[in-house]
């Protein structure tokens, strides 16, 4: 190239550039006015650092320890010694990542057999394993339903859901939370669709209800539609083993399809799966995008899973104390009159309906040495700021004790107890 060439390149580059700052100008404006309207709302998310290992008890990075009650840790496995063994063990014989999706060169031998591992504890037919749950939800509705079909999901399903349905082109009905009366007016509704699937959580994350899931499996009989529950929040919390909503009911194997993540009680780390019909699994092993366009979770993931598997199995003490814990602190805080959403799970939602309110009572709990968060707009809807609180089986009386007795007092100082 001339040097004449060169100088005209390095203009004409130069123009671009200005150009692109200018257009970013607009745009940059635009983004400024929005962040700017979302901290006037009181609705600005701030990231606090933990330089720890995640547990009952967690250090920021301000040197404070506190007490966590805001994590999926429900079993108080993310730092469980059994699980590192099991994921250091396999770093050394598998090595740290696979560099490829499943159907190319993914597939270990532990990635089967925790399929397998999974399959067996919800007593279904046949596993596959996602990234996270958030890309099992993302990729379960495409493949298996068209425009011919229906989909009719609960109004508080989670986001993963919502968004996997929208990736769907069949026609979509809404019925109100764990409403079974509304759920039977949109099945009447779907029998103009081929092909029916109701969708449901089985707990709800923000409120911690369970679905009515046995009374939603007999509707699908009646309307001929088939059911998938997401157990995120309910594998190894609900049910007297663990086993999630359809062990609280009484219907494990009823259920066509069941998704759930690794990353909550099952040990806290990452991944995702979608366990039931053979044929169902069959089928996303071949279409799935986020199966198919994804890379295999590492291979000491998947080790750590099936020693979770293993120890889950083998003895319910964690969830027994999980149960205890969560019926005392709730029990507790009951009756010292906070406004708590009805729960059967290890969530409890400390209802403050304002967003600023929620806010402030969360950081004067920080000071206190209770690490908790406010949720609010748009994670929960306008007007319905909260606190959530998540019991663990890591947690002690002690624990418990301390977080009622801080909630106790700053709910007085803020005048949300009388």
């Amino acid at each position: 190239m001339s040097i004449r060439n060169h100088a005209q390149y390095f203009i004409d580059f130069r123009t671009i550039l200005e150009t692109t700052k200018d257009m970013y100008k607009n745009f940059k404006t635009h983004l400024d006015k929005t962040l700017q309207e979302i901290r006037d709302a009181g609705l600005y998310k701030n990231e606090r650092i933990i330089v720890s290992p995640q547990g009952a008890e967690i250090e920021l990075d301000t040197g404070q320890k506190v007490i966590n009650f805001c994590a999926n840790n429900y079993l108080g496995l993310s730092n469980n010694p059994e699980l590192i063994k099991a994921a250091k063990s396999a770093l050394d014989d598998h090595g740290y990542g696979m560099s490829s999706v499943r159907f190319i060169c993914g597939t270990t031998d532990l990635h089967k057999e925790l399929e397998k591992k999974i399959a067996r504890f919800f007593r279904t037919e046949d596993t596959i394993l996602y990234a996270a749950c958030f890309d099992a939800n993302g990729g379960v509705f495409e493949p298996l339903l068209t425009e011919e079909d229906a989909i009719i999901s609960d109004s508080l399903n989670h986001a993963s859901i919502i968004d996997g349905v929208r990736l769907c082109k069949a026609q979509r009905y809404r019925y109100a939370n764990a409403d079974t009366d509304d759920l039977e007016k949109q099945l009447k509704l779907a029998q103009a669709q081929r092909l029916r699937l109701i969708v449901t959580d089985g707990v709800f994350s923000m409120d911690g209800n369970v679905a009515p899931l046995k009374k939603i499996v007999e509707l699908a009989d009646k309307y001929d539609a088939i059911v998938m529950v997401d157990e995120s929040h309910s594998a190894g919390v609900v049910g007297e083993t663990g086993r999630g909503v359809t062990e609280l009911y009484n219907i494990m194997g009823q259920v066509e399809i069941i998704t759930g993540t690794l990353g909550k009680a099952f040990g806290g780390a990452i991944g995702g799966f979608t366990t039931g019909k053979r044929e169902i699994i069959e089928l996303l092993r071949q279409r799935s995008r986020p199966y198919l366009f994804s890379n295999s979770i590492p291979p000491l993931v998947a080790a750590a899973g099936i020693k979770m598997i293993e120890m889950m199995t083998g003895t319910n003490t964690l969830q027994d104390k999980l149960h205890r814990n969560s019926e005392y602190f709730i029990s507790r805080m009951t009756n010292l009159g906070f406004d708590i959403k009805p729960t059967k799970s290890a969530i409890c939602a400390v209802m403050l309906y304002d967003a600023r309110l929620s806010q402030e009572f969360a950081a004067r709990l920080l000071e206190e040495g209770i690490y908790v968060i406010g949720f609010y707009y748009p994670v929960v809807p306008k007007g319905e700021a909260r606190i959530r609180v998540q019991l663990s089986a890591a947690h002690e009386i002690e624990h418990l004790d301390k977080a009622v007795e801080a909630f106790r007092k700053i709910g007085k100082e803020l005048n949300v107890l009388k």
